[in-house]
């Protein structure tokens, strides 16, 4: 029997499976790009003679990738030129300036830049809310990073067609271009790791027409639908005064509400709304760093758990979080839903846990395939290390995944099968060499915009 499994043993393994089972000093045999066994104590010897590599994981917990269900990767470029404002004057300030000038080899490199901060911080799965296309080949250079590491890219192809900032708005035409383009290209390629979906961007910058006009795409192809909801009370307000209606009971009036449509921040929805999102099995895409960086308010998470209403986590773009740090995001989603419901019983670290996995998948739109440890699933698995001062001792491990620990405890990474990172070294690119050039080409990019330094 040929042994050209990967087996990794003496490790908590944390399922995240329907049943929630943790099997402590547990194993995970990986067979080319799936989970062959998943199991509990000595690993039986018909596993391990399967195995031709073997990873110990003693003191560490084993968990599948989580998913960072919304990022704008070019912000890699761009974290810390506007803190400290709410978010229409973050866009003017730190957004347009930079990304009417941005080309395909900045977004390359800042799209390589972020995909390496996901891949440190646990993330197998992400979704870039991509909406910079003053050079169309920037979705390429995006598309080119994810390929080049070996993780899963989820593009959303962000677009405006009305009241946005005109370097950055869009015709139906070109809107509908592109993205039959994209689809076309890559949906589906990479075995499977690259995949598209439209990302309409604002409600106050999307008209009904092009709405319904790519919803119906996407409908057509599979694929989803991915647009901030509900992020300021500021833009429901316009939302009302503009189309009569708030933003969830607008996409429900146009028939764009479905398991299929990502629903990112909805921070400001009202009871209406939660039913809604509720009875169309819609995702909500939960952004708890950023929504308290730009103090956009707090989501009612607890709640939305409570209804069954599927949540996924993401950090937002790292222009305002500032990072792309997924562990981070646990530990702050637990406390701001405690603290905004004065609940310590708020929400649990399995629920957390949960949100990034399952919901991850998900959102990325592969569930069967994605965010549990299961045999038969694809081999996507996180190591995180616990023999830490930060974590010792580990009396729970759920908890200190989401209470005690940030990116620097991921110490591997494995996506359909193959390893992208182990013992906390990058081995798909030189990540010395990709710091030096993206600190090279962004200096670029503000000197030719007009960006202090």
């Amino acid at each position: 029997m040929a042994k050209n499994g990967i087996l990794i043993e003496n490790g908590t393994v944390i399922t995240v499976n329907d049943a929630h089972d943790v099997h402590q000093g547990g194993y995970v045999l990986l067979n080319g790009d799936r989970i062959e066994a998943v199991g509990a104590g000595a690993v039986p010897p018909e596993v391990r003679e399967r195995a031709g590599q073997v990873i110990d994981a003693s003191h560490m917990a084993v968990m599948p990738g989580m998913g960072n269900c919304h990022t704008h990767l070019f912000q890699s470029f761009i974290r810390g030129l506007a803190d400290d404002r709410p978010l229409l004057d973050w866009l003017k300030v730190a957004i347009w300036p930079v990304a009417e000038h941005m080309t395909a080899e900045e977004g390359y490199w800042a799209g390589l830049l972020g995909m390496l901060e996901n891949l440190r911080s646990g993330a197998t799965m992400v979704v870039d809310h991509q909406y910079i296309h003053r050079d169309p080949q920037i979705d390429d250079g995006v598309y080119k990073a994810a390929s080049q590491m070996g993780m899963r890219l989820l593009l959303a192809r962000g677009w405006a067609d009305m009241n946005y900032h005109p370097t950055l708005q869009e015709t139906p035409e070109r809107v509908i271009e592109e993205g039959t383009r994209l689809y076309e290209t890559y949906h589906g390629s990479d075995d499977g790791r690259l995949r598209f979906e439209f990302g309409p961007l604002i409600p106050w910058g999307c008209s009904d027409d092009l709405m319904r006009r790519t919803y119906e795409l996407s409908q057509q192809w599979g694929t989803g639908t991915h647009i901030h909801v509900a992020e300021t009370q500021t833009e429901v307000e316009m939302n009302i005064k503009d189309r009569g209606s708030r933003h969830i009971e607008w996409l429900a009036e146009l028939g764009i509400l479905g398991p299929d449509v990502q629903l990112v921040h909805s921070v400001w929805l009202d009871d209406h709304e939660l039913e809604l999102v509720s009875e169309h099995g819609a995702i909500i895409v939960h952004c708890p760093v950023s929504n308290m960086y730009l103090a956009s308010g707090a989501a009612r998470i607890r709640e939305m758990v409570k209804m069954g209403i599927p949540v996924a986590l993401a950090t937002d773009g790292p222009g305002s979080n500032n990072n792309q740090d997924m562990m981070e995001v646990l530990k702050t989603a637990a406390l701001l839903a405690k603290v905004s419901t004065l609940d310590a019983m708020a929400v649990l670290p399995g629920d957390i846990l949960r949100m990034a996995c399952r919901g991850g998948a998900l959102a990325y739109g592969q569930p069967e395939w994605l965010g549990s440890l299961e045999a038969g699933k694809k081999a996507d698995v996180v190591l995180v290390d616990l023999d830490s001062p930060f974590a010792m001792p580990v009396h729970n491990t759920e908890s200190a995944l989401v209470y005690n620990l940030s990116a620097g405890a991921v110490d591997t990474v494995i996506v359909d099968g193959r390893v992208l990172m182990q013992g906390k070294q990058v081995l798909v690119v030189d990540e010395k060499a990709v710091l030096a050039e993206a600190r090279r080409v962004c200096r670029k990019l503000f000197e030719r915009a007009g960006v202090p330094y």
